[in-house]
Parts: C-alpha cells; sequence; structure tokens
C-alpha cells in the first residue's frame, strides 16, 4: 500500500499567502501555519506529525517553512523519518526517509543552520531599528492587534471555556498574543 503525500506550509502571519509554496504538487492531505517557525508548538504542525504514518511522504517547499532553527529541524525530520516517513524539501531538493547517508544528514545541518542564522540576523537588524527609532522619539510600538470590544469578548469566551488555540484562530492572533491578552500583559486599542 503507498502512503499518502501529505503538504505542511507555513507563513509568519495571517496576512501572508501560502498560495506559491507546493504549487503543481499533487497531495492527499494538506497542513498550514500562519505563525512564526520559532519553535514547533505550531497547531497545524503538531496536527501533521500526529496525522503521518509509516509509508507517508511529508512535502515542505523549504527548510526554513519546517522550523527556523537548527535543532528543531533536526528532530522534526528525525521524528517523522522514525515513523517511517519521508521528508521532503522542494526548494533544497533533499529528501531524507532515516537510512540517509552523513553527507546528507550534514547537508540538512549546514542548511538548517544557515536558516537559524538568517533569522537571527533579521531579529538583530530589527532591534538595531527599534533602538534608532526610539532615540529619534518615533517609534510607537506595535499597534494592539485587538480592540477593547474584541479582548473583552476574548476573556468571555475564554472564561467560558473555548480553547486557546480556537480562540487564536477566530481572533487571527497567535496563541501566545491570546495569553497576553489573558494575562493583561496587552492593552488593546480603542
Amino acid at each position: 500500500m503507498k502512503g499518502q503525500m501529505v503538504g505542511y506550509v507555513r507563513v509568519s502571519s495571517a496576512d501572508q499567502f501560502e498560495d506559491r509554496q507546493l504549487v503543481g504538487i499533487a497531495l492527499d492531505r494538506k497542513f498550514a501555519d500562519r505563525i512564526s517557525g520559532k519553535n514547533t508548538d505550531r497547531v497545524e504542525l503538531q496536527n501533521m506529525l500526529a496525522y503521518v504514518r509509516h509509508g507517508d511522504t511529508v512535502v515542505v517547499h523549504s527548510l526554513d517553512r519546517l522550523a527556523r532553527n537548527l535543532p528543531d529541524l533536526l528532530q522534526l525530520v528525525k521524528t517523522m523519518t522514525n515513523k517511517g516517513v519521508t521528508v521532503k524539501f522542494i526548494k533544497e531538493n533533499l529528501e531524507f526517509s532515516g537510512d540517509d547517508s552523513p553527507m546528507s544528514i550534514l547537508l540538512l545541518s549546514v542548511l538548517g543552520a544557515f536558516a537559524q542564522f538568517e533569522r537571527e540576523l533579521i531579529r538583530e537588524r530589527q532591534r538595531e531599528g527599534i533602538a534608532l527609532a526610539k532615540l529619534r522619539g518615533v517609534y510607537k510600538g506595535r499597534k494592539p492587534a485587538l480592540t477593547k470590544a474584541q479582548a473583552e469578548e476574548l476573556r468571555q469566551r475564554a472564561s467560558a471555556g473555548e480553547s486557546k488555540a480556537e480562540l487564536a484562530r477566530v481572533f487571527h492572533i497567535s496563541r501566545d498574543t491570546v495569553y497576553k491578552y489573558l494575562n493583561g500583559k496587552y492593552e488593546p486599542r480603542s
């Protein structure tokens, strides 16, 4: 029995589009996250990991779509290949099945390290830009994601027992942001 072709796509925010990822690839199932790849605490990633079975192939556009740091990337690939799942990265033209050569693992590690390095450079530039903007007095910070009414609705729904993941999807925010609103760390906009 042939396994399924399972796609995983990720974009960093709700207003980005994953359309360019996995174009023209016939998939039996696709999982899509709209959240940062800074860690593996992503709903659809976890759903995909629970879904795939021996003989399946997971197709990902590029290494940085699966993970933005090397330890997470290596662990995710290992977790899937240990289940008998093949992992294919389209952009890098890499495929892993568990019986990979040392050269393949080295290449995965080097490319994964570059993805992590790139993310760290972006964060460093962002911090530098914010510091300069603060010195000029023009940094206002990020606009709050929710209005006062939305923040109140979020708190009421959470109190009623609705899951944080569902609230994040409904309000188009991350679960981390849900918790920050619930813990009073974020002030809603007017």
